[in-house]
């Protein structure tokens, strides 16, 4: 069974990937009622975190029962990195996650996420200061490296891994990538297969089916999946794997009822936790995948993506719930 420091976790968990604008306290919390064994805050800016700043500031925000739950930050400052480090440790999380993957130009551009893979010594300077700062267990999200000529993550995860880490997630695609093309699990079994490697080794990227999961699983021997887009709007997505692995038949999709429940729960959580504007807007994205496959629907997911009005929203799901409550999902 792996473990996260002294974090036991099931055989083969299923986590949450940290996801911005998605992996909010009611997106996670959602995950969490239907089998994520780990979640992880969006990635917070280390420095919007020592600025206050308040959009960094208010993803802080767990609660107990996300439990274990994973903070994750990112930056490319040691200072302001070790600073983060100390805000962090005040909520209370179970792991501190540093994103060294995350593909983005405004990102990337100040070196921090995947834009430390062009600077490896850097990468293994700021972990081992940061692993030495906390007591948490910290892990690590990363990609295969910068482009398909610097891969060199099976010496990144043993150099990182030997300064402190306790778990280090892999997405199979390079910077230069971004989400194209298809993800190579192939290097991180690699890494997974290093007998020098002690700590979980997780895969990320394409896992967007049951069959999929079992790949990872069977095939490829890595310790665990991390689950990103695949469970936008659609938080059963655990629940499905692990149904899975347990009778090898794929699990009925959820009923119409039911995910009309879920979107109203999802709406409301994030209204009480964001406000009502901020609630309204933020969970648009899940809409589309929530009622994916209903013929016809543009005229009510209009309704639910352009209304400023929550009352607008949940009536849009009431009239979904009566006119497609029979619809047979596939």
């Amino acid at each position: 069974m792996p473990k996260i420091g002294n974090i036991e976790l099931p055989d083969f968990p299923l986590l949450l990937a940290p996801m911005e604008d998605v992996s909010d306290p009611p997106f996670r919390a959602l995950c969490k009622e239907q089998g994520a064994d780990v979640v992880y805050t969006e990635f917070i800016s280390s420095e919007g975190l020592i600025r206050d700043a308040a959009k960094s500031v208010i993803k802080l925000d767990i609660y107990e029962k996300e439990r274990p739950v994973g903070i994750q930050i990112f930056g490319a400052e040691l200072d302001s990195m070790l600073k983060a480090v100390d805000i962090v440790e005040k909520s209370k999380p179970d792991i501190i996650d540093i994103n060294f993957g995350c593909p983005v130009k405004k990102v990337v551009s100040k070196n921090a996420g995947a834009g430390i893979l062009r600077d490896i010594p850097l990468m293994v300077k700021l972990t081992e200061e940061m692993v030495k700062r906390t007591h948490l267990p910290v892990t690590v999200k990363t990609r295969l490296g910068w482009d398909s000529d610097s891969i060199k993550i099976v010496e990144v995860a043993e150099r990182l891994q030997d300064v402190g880490i306790q778990a280090i997630a892999i997405h199979g695609r390079t910077r230069v990538q971004m989400y194209k093309g298809d993800a190579n699990w192939t290097p991180i079994a690699e890494v997974k297969n290093n007998p020098r490697m002690q700590i979980p080794v997780f895969g990320n990227g394409d896992v967007d089916t049951p069959e999929a999961a079992v790949r990872m699983r069977d095939e490829f021997g890595l310790d665990g999946a991390m689950i990103g887009r695949a469970s936008i709007g659609n938080p059963w997505f655990f629940k499905e794997v692990k149904h899975y692995f347990k009778t090898g038949t794929l699990l009925a999709p959820p009923t119409m009822e039911e995910r009309v429940e879920a979107a109203r729960r999802h709406l409301q959580m994030a209204i009480d936790w964001k406000g009502e504007k901020l609630g309204v807007f933020e969970t648009r994205r899940h809409y589309t995948n929530y009622f994916k496959g209903i013929p016809h629907f543009k005229e009510y997911r209009m309704k639910m993506v352009t209304s400023d009005d929550s009352s607008d929203v949940f009536a849009a799901f009431d009239e979904v719930l009566e006119k497609f409550g029979d619809f047979q999902f596939v």
